[in-house]
């Protein structure tokens, strides 16, 4: 068999899938696309990523949001920032960062709940859900059935976070500590 007709490495395939996808990938959806078992992805996954860093080639495999994607590393970015689109979205407001912390530390909660929290109205929830980073997640069983918000995968995304457990330690001053200088 030559090499152009022979079946392409596994690591070949995993690097294209986490550039095609244009998207965090999970270990399950690869296994499926794949045909492996979820712990070979897994383990290859990580293998993938140790190896991109290893080579230092300008983009390295990292697992947020519950799968992994493809990125420039921070270090670089900078340096080629007038190349990466698209511009970012104007910085959210503290307001909303405090709205979101309520949200992303308490979930599911009501508007009622964030308002207490914060000791001051949660207009900002209609933003943070523009920008994807909060959805209505059910009802409160409360009188007159709030809307319960929580935090969205575009969150972790945004956030560079694995899952809502990557979250900070909350400490014993509350919310506040984590949005304040």
């Amino acid at each position: 068999m030559t090499e152009a007709s022979s079946p392409p490495r596994l690591s070949a395939l995993i690097g294209a899938a986490l550039l095609a996808a244009g998207r965090p990938v999970t270990a399950r959806e690869l296994a499926e696309t794949l045909d492996i078992p979820e712990a070979t992805a897994v383990r290859e996954l990580e293998a993938f990523a140790h190896t991109l860093a290893a080579a230092h080639l300008g983009f390295v495999a990292e697992a947020v949001a519950g799968g992994w994607r493809l990125i420039v590393p921070p270090a670089l970015a900078a340096r080629l920032s007038p190349l990466l689109a698209p511009p970012p979205l104007p910085a959210l407001s503290s307001a909303a960062l405090e709205v979101l912390a309520v949200i992303a530390y308490r979930q599911p909660v009501t508007r009622a709940e964030i308002e207490a929290m914060r000791g001051g109205s949660a207009g900002t929830v209609v933003t943070l859900q523009e920008r994807e980073l909060v959805k209505v997640v059910g009802r409160s069983d409360a009188v007159g059935g709030p809307l319960l918000y929580g935090t969205t995968a575009r969150f972790l995304l945004d956030f560079g976070l694995g899952g809502l457990e990557d979250l900070p330690a909350l400490q014993d001053g509350g919310f506040s500590h984590l949005l304040r200088g």
